[in-house]
């Protein structure tokens, strides 16, 4: 669905951010429930969650996802507050099985689909293997759930192409690009003119751009036609060069920026109109 709407996402700290580069990182359950209020109070339709453990290292045990996601739901629903949640499948050295088991418990509405391998910034292989890839494909369908299908590199369009003929994803595809992570596509005007024109008519697409590609990224999406803007400490921990930043302040800063660009900010039942999904969990 094509709208003037746009979707803010916050991913609120993703698997490798640590509180040496970022000491506003939230990594507890509560902390992160704590961010993702501030953040949907801010303009955020779209909390994205990773999951860190009780020395705040990335996991994906499934007792720990399911404290953190409904740690974020209670917090929500207790300001009466509304959000898509937007669940990792990542985690290239957990077994394939813990990737997938918090899925059928927690039914989010979007989970992260990553279509490909790549040698993360040349220093360990971000494995997504095609048994995992069939797996996780048919499970989404299962469940009810959409996957965001995150786009590091031009050859992951064209693995997506190839799962959705298969029948493993179904359409109509929603898109994340995630440009400027080293081994993958710069973030770059380039990268996001040559990406977005090899999307689907009829599919969704959002941008996110690591670090110094942050802001690249965002005027770039918006000049393209994104449906959404990704923002959050797991991309980017600075507001400006040499200004740490909150994750409340990224999102009121996309908000700015898209409604300057003559962008309207969604509301999370906008977004879930606009990506085709229905909220499973109160």
């Amino acid at each position: 669905m094509k709208t003037n709407k746009v979707m803010i996402t916050c991913a609120l700290c993703g698997g490798g951010t640590t509180r040496k580069q970022s000491a506003y990182l939230p990594l507890t359950p509560e902390e992160q429930a704590i961010d993702a209020v501030k953040a949907v109070k801010a303009g955020a339709s779209i909390i994205h969650v990773h999951f860190r453990d009780e020395n705040g290292l990335n996991t994906m045990e499934t007792d720990r996802a399911v404290e953190t996601t409904n740690a974020i739901r209670a917090a929500l629903r207790a300001e009466n507050l509304d959000a898509v949640i937007n669940l990792t499948s990542s985690g290239t050295k957990f077994p394939e099985d813990m990737r997938l088991a918090h899925l059928p418990i927690l039914k989010p509405e979007l989970c992260s689909y990553d279509p490909g391998t790549l040698n993360w910034a040349n220093s360990y292989v971000f494995l997504n293997t095609p048994p995992f890839l069939e797996r996780l494909g048919l499970l989404t369908q299962e469940l009810d759930i959409k996957p965001e299908l995150e786009i590091f590199d031009a050859g992951m369009i064209g693995n997506v192409e190839y799962y959705y003929k298969k029948g493993f994803l179904k359409g109509p595809l929603h898109y994340q690009l995630v440009l400027g992570v080293p081994g993958g596509m710069p973030g770059t005007v380039e990268s996001i003119a040559y990406l977005s024109g090899k999307l689907p008519k009829d599919a969704t697409w959002s941008i996110t751009g690591i670090g110094k590609a942050h802001m690249p990224c965002l005027l770039g999406g918006l000049a393209a036609g994104c449906d959404g803007l990704r923002v959050g400490l797991e991309d980017n921990v600075n507001l400006y060069k040499g200004v740490p930043a909150t994750n409340e302040q990224l999102v009121q800063q996309a908000v700015q920026i898209a409604k300057m660009a003559g962008r309207e900010i969604a509301t999370a039942a906008e977004a879930r109109e606009i990506l085709g999904v229905t909220k499973k969990v109160d």
